[in-house]
């Protein structure tokens, strides 16, 4: 039987998107999110307009996706309320945000560089996207304080072990393992595999209190 719903958000799962950018200092950014998806060779990517990653990508056109594995959850939520703007939204502010200029440094991540793009990959994440923005424009209904970033795909790096033994064009589904947001929180193999900061600043009922409340 169907219910009739207003879910607090529509994040059915997506796969966790560690995305580094160049700060105006030179410095770098980094943020998780998990509004991407792809086709073909470029990826839509769905942004808070005044973070500071879309203010990165703006003025630089510069970014690298880099992909999290489910063994990363912890890194992850390490940067689930951190922002790398000094001064920091209100409606950042009231879920709990705060301003951090290390955003490697709090995650325990370490960086390496990329090769068509100034913003340094994560060297702990399996895969990395090196990619230029193509376009920014609104997205969802009116005032909605979202962009969506149009990204072009320009290099792509891939761990040896996720690949299909002996060829380079094709990455083995069974031995990639992606962290997804689901609603969210944490998942990977299906398995919720990390307790969620965000699911908690966003009030949205996650398993663990979903089994406590019956």
């Amino acid at each position: 039987m169907h219910l009739t719903v207003e879910p607090r958000v529509l994040y059915f799962g997506t796969p966790v998107v560690l995305l580094s950018t160049s700060n105006e200092d030179g410095s770098a950014n980094l943020a998780p999110m998990s509004s991407a998806w792809w086709v073909g060779q470029s990826c839509m990517l769905g942004l808070d307009e005044t973070s500071q990653s879309t203010k990165n990508l703006i003025r630089t056109g510069e970014c690298v996706l880099n992909l999290a594995s489910a063994e990363l959850a912890d890194a992850v939520d390490r940067l689930a309320l951190l922002t790398g703007s000094r001064v920091v939204p209100d409606h950042k502010l009231r879920k709990g945000y705060r301003y951090e200029s290390d955003k490697f440094g709090a995650a325990g991540l370490s960086c390496t560089a990329s090769q068509k793009v100034r913003p340094p990959r994560v060297t702990q994440c399996p895969v990395h996207l090196e990619a230029v923005v193509d376009r920014v424009h609104p997205f969802g209904e009116e005032d909605s304080g979202v962009v969506a970033v149009d990204a072009r795909v320009v290099r792509v790096h891939v761990e040896e072990n996720l690949l299909v033994p002996g060829n380079r064009r094709h990455i083995d589904a069974d031995r990639w393992d992606p962290l997804i947001m689901k609603f969210c929180e944490f998942y990977g193999n299906s398995q919720n595999v990390h307790p969620s900061r965000l699911a908690s600043a966003w009030g949205i009922l996650g398993p663990t209190a979903a089994v406590a409340n019956g």
